[in-house]
């Protein structure tokens, strides 16, 4: 797993990212991956390095999420597996001496959950996770997304399913109490996997059909293409920040994935348009799951600068 930062931007550069957010208009046209990447410029500065997992039993530790704070430790959470399958855990690590990581907590309820992400409700860790293999009730298996809530670890309490087969379920509680919501539905609705946001008045109002029904943000993604939200991020200006990633195959049916961003304006439900802020070229060399996952980068979470 590896992590990298960006330093020494000049005002121009700055300049050119807060442009870069114009705000999507009726009649916009999606952009393709490739598109997109044409645009992105490496950093004049940038430092990478891999982050180092305890773990003595040969499982991979990946698709993480940014280090947090709660209840006075320095914490990430990741998806925990062996190479060779997809029956996966959740893993709390606590960052130890020498910069390792460490496992801290883990339970029962997290076997079986893939990529896990985080939020607060109030004071409250708010955890959630991808449970495969579920089954379905057209048949065979697909997934559901688990959330947990608590002032503790050990108090992490199930409290919400989001809807059959969606993936990329996330929640950013706002200023006045109400939760923003990003959807990523599939199938009829949503193709490959399309954005949808909506506002619950509540925690407690949040249901798994409010979920479905989010509507989609339109103009953002081709059809033959997909994405999602990975963290949304309260801005200065009113503004949702939102990291995600946007992906596509090609040709020999090899992924791509590209972390992303955009900005989403809660009052009016309006998005700016998406830019690609990385590539998997930007990381240090590492081993992947399987070769058509060579170049994939999950954008778990981010550490925004103070500036």
């Amino acid at each position: 797993m590896a992590e990298f930062s960006v330093t020494g931007e000049s005002s121009a550069e700055k300049q050119k990212v807060s442009t870069i957010y114009r705000t999507l208009t009726l009649g916009d046209q999606p952009r393709s991956c490739s598109d997109l990447l044409s645009e992105l410029q490496v950093p004049s500065a940038i430092e990478t390095h891999t982050l180092e997992f305890e773990l003595k039993d040969g499982r991979d530790v990946y698709n993480i999420t940014a280090p947090f704070h709660f209840n006075g430790k320095m914490l990430l959470i990741g998806r925990v597996e062996k190479r060779d399958t997809e029956f996966s855990e959740i893993v709390i690590f606590e960052k130890a001496e020498f910069k390792k990581w460490v496992p801290c907590f883990t339970h029962a309820a997290f076997q079986g959950l893939q990529d896990p992400c985080v939020t607060w409700a109030g004071n409250e860790l708010v955890l959630g996770g991808v449970r495969f293999p579920v089954p379905m009730k057209q048949g065979g298996y697909g997934c559901v997304m688990d959330f947990y809530r608590g002032s503790s670890l050990e108090g992490l309490r199930h409290f919400l399913s989001g809807p059959p087969g969606m993936k990329d379920i996330r929640f950013k509680q706002l200023p006045d109490g109400h939760v923003a919501i990003f959807s990523r539905p599939q199938g009829a609705i949503g193709g490959r996997g399309e954005i949808g946001f909506t506002i619950a008045q509540s925690w407690d109002a949040i249901t798994a059909d409010m979920i479905a029904g989010a509507p989609l943000f339109k103009g953002q993604l081709l059809k033959d293409e997909w994405g999602g939200v990975n963290e949304a991020h309260q801005l200065a200006n009113g503004h949702l920040g939102v990291l995600g990633h946007i992906a596509c195959f090609d040709g020999q049916g090899n992924r791509h994935y590209y972390p992303m961003a955009f900005a989403v304006d809660p009052r009016t439900h309006q998005p700016a348009a998406i830019r690609i802020i990385a590539q998997r070229s930007f990381f240090p060399p590492g081993p992947s799951k399987r070769p058509d996952l060579v170049d994939v980068v999950f954008s778990g979470g981010i550490v925004r600068n103070s500036d």
